[in-house]
């Protein structure tokens, strides 16, 4: 194996698989990235078994990329990678020596490094479905940042550490709750499924790979549903992810169809008043604070007795005159906010034990929903 290619086209590259590189080194192959280079593409891998990352380097311009001689061979992810981000040459030679010796090279530097056989990398399947889903890569990484975040850390609940998709007819709903708070978005596909699926991919596995998808609208995302893994495909990148086997919990009875009262308030002042309320709470985790109404104006309030008591006001629009208190999670409430792109939400309050549901009139596909904390 041999060629020369631009230094900026292999490490976007490499960039992008080695979110896929183990470092739990229980296989230690898996700490490598493969190459297979061809006469016109040079295709990188890297899995560490849970996630699996493929992409195809091709160009018609010997300037960019010039194969030499083909061949196949894993190279050590770290050292390939922090090698091509600090060199500071245009371009980049590699070459296979006897066999397993790498031989990377510009005009000024040279590292010799350790090959392993492509024999030895496990093998992969990155079939794609005749059913594939197609979801604008914007789209998607909008489903992905509104709900991922409430998916749970807890390992003890594995179901509930990923993102719930279910999918039917031009229907896609999403969900992510970790008890305590739930997320979910719905949107209707371009095009109709033909088959229904309902699927819970990890929380992590997603959010990777929604860090490889650009800034460019104009892309689908196309999904590939297996039994028990995922395939997405972005532009050159294969990402492949196993799902969580289990029945994800039937969120759709967790909130109310009405709600007591609608508070209507904008958004950026909502989440400053909590976010300067939740300064003086004790526990960082639970950082509880008081929400209550007089009249058109909202307080939040939070106390400790060892730091002191807060007092904040805004002014806000309510569908009832009646006055309510109820106490939260300022971090779930701030998180759920933050999932919002609009100008003002609405707080739908059933009863001071029932779960607060955010909305906005502008965004009805996402719906967030906090649980109240009881403080006596």
């Amino acid at each position: 194996m041999k060629l020369t290619i631009k230094k900026d086209l292999l490490l976007e590259g490499l960039n992008k698989v080695s979110k896929a590189i183990s470092t739990k080194n229980l296989i230690p192959v898996l700490a490598g990235v493969k190459f297979e280079l061809k006469k016109n593409k040079l295709t990188l891998t890297a899995s560490d078994n849970d996630i699996t990352i493929q992409t195809i380097i091709t160009s018609d311009n010997e300037e960019d990329f010039k194969v030499e001689e083909e061949g196949n061979i894993i190279i050590q992810g770290k050292y390939i990678l922090d090698i091509v981000r600090k060199l500071p040459d245009k371009y980049i030679n590699i070459e296979v020596v006897d066999d397993l010796k790498i031989l990377i090279y510009t005009e000024n530097s040279e590292f010799n490094l350790n090959g392993i056989s492509e024999s030895e990398y496990p093998s992969i399947n990155l079939e794609e479905s005749k059913k594939k889903i197609e979801i604008n890569s914007k789209v998607f990484k909008d489903i992905v940042n509104q709900t991922a975040f409430a998916s749970s850390n807890e390992e003890t609940k594995p179901i509930l550490t990923g993102i719930n998709f279910k999918i039917s007819g031009n229907t896609l709903e999403c969900n992510s709750t970790d008890s305590y708070r739930l997320a979910r978005k719905v949107i209707t596909l371009d095009k109709a499924s033909e088959d229904s699926y309902n699927i819970v991919i990890p929380s992590h596995n997603i959010i990777e790979f929604t860090r490889i998808l650009d800034e460019d609208n104009s892309s689908n995302v196309e999904v590939h549903i297996f039994n028990s893994k995922v395939l997405f495909k972005y532009k050159n990148v294969l990402f492949q992810s196993r799902l969580i086997s289990g029945t994800y919990p039937n969120t759709a009875n967790l909130l109310p169809e009405d709600a007591y009262m609608v508070i209507t308030a904008n958004l950026n002042d909502l989440y400053s008043v909590i976010d300067r309320a939740s300064i003086l709470t004790s526990d960082k985790d639970k950082n509880i604070v008081t929400l209550e109404t007089e009249g058109d104006t909202l307080m939040i309030k939070s106390s400790s007795v060892e730091i002191g008591h807060v007092l904040e006001k805004m002014n806000v629009t309510k569908s009832v005159q009646d006055d309510i208190k109820i106490s939260f999670s300022a971090r779930y409430m701030m998180e759920a906010l933050k999932a919002f792109s609009t100008d003002t939400v609405l707080i739908n309050y059933v009863g001071e034990i029932k779960p607060i549901i955010i909305k906005s009139s502008e965004e009805e596909s996402l719906t967030q929903l906090v649980l109240p904390i009881r403080t006596y």
